[in-house]
């Protein structure tokens, strides 16, 4: 999923004809291999591109092991009885550089303590809000949970409503998607099936809505307006994103973590 991710974004960097191919050559991903505290095997791969039509982009990979804190693992289910925890998981953090075209997530997960469960979803934060990228952007998270539990969808999407939320402004993040955690309810083939089902309709999805809207010209009002949009990215995964929190909490490589941040961003 990695690898099809980068050659997707890759191709669009190709393909632009828009105002986005005056800023240089088609990007393409650097990768960067981490271990976590010098240990064979556990750690991950960063993978991120800085190029024209995305300004950053971030598909990371990493497998790492060891023991929740005594503060952190009263949090975690089944580390309370054993501390001990292995987990997997790709994310995916996209900052187009056209205002017109919105910044996406993805991440799955798949995390082991005395119970094994996985987590994830994807969710599309734009700058100005189109309906039908919207709509197809649901409806393709909507197919993927259908194919396993019809309720799925409507469970996923409000639980998406409900996390990417910024208290403090009293907003949402973006226009939503899905995310679920502690999913351990088919088994582990059904359960990991579905998970790979998410990142399948990211990848069908997102180039996509990427392509309807990448050759648009933009204005410097525009401009600012996203980056104040993702001032308010920033304020989220510093201040409640468990992703990051997770990672920095078990020792994880913080620039990796920290890949979700924008490379420029402003606050009104």
């Amino acid at each position: 999923m990695r690898d099809r991710l980068c050659a997707a974004l890759e191709k669009i960097e190709d393909e632009v004809r828009g105002p986005a191919k005056e800023f240089g050559e088609a990007g393409r991903f650097a990768r960067k291999s981490w271990l976590r505290q010098g240990v064979e095997g556990d750690g991950g791969v960063m993978a991120v591109l800085r190029g024209r039509v995305f300004e950053k982009a971030g598909v990371n990979v990493s497998s790492v092991a060891g023991e929740f804190s005594e503060e952190f693992r009263a949090r975690v289910p089944g580390a309370g009885q054993d501390p001990r925890f292995w987990a997997s998981g790709i994310s995916v953090v996209i900052h187009p550089r056209s205002p017109r075209v919105p910044i996406a997530h993805l991440n799955t997960r798949f995390i082991v303590t005395t119970k094994g469960w996985f987590g994830g979803g994807g969710d599309l934060t734009p700058v100005f809000p189109d309906e039908k990228d919207t709509a197809d952007f649901h409806a393709a998270f909507r197919a993927a949970c259908d194919r396993f539990d019809p309720g799925w969808y409507p469970r996923f999407k409000k639980w998406c409503d409900e996390y990417f939320y910024l208290p403090h402004r009293a907003e949402a993040r973006g226009v939503g998607g899905i995310f679920y955690d502690e999913l351990a309810e088919g088994g582990f083939a059904r359960d990991f099936a579905f998970t790979q089902a998410v990142g399948e309709a990211f990848l069908d999805v997102y180039p996509r809505i990427v392509r309807r809207h990448m050759d648009e010209p933009w204005t410097e009002a525009e401009r600012q307006a996203q980056l104040v949009k993702r001032g308010r990215y920033v304020e989220f995964n510093l201040l409640y994103d468990r992703g990051t929190l997770f990672g920095l909490k078990t020792g994880g490589n913080a620039e990796a973590i920290l890949m979700s941040l924008p490379p420029l961003a402003a606050w009104p």
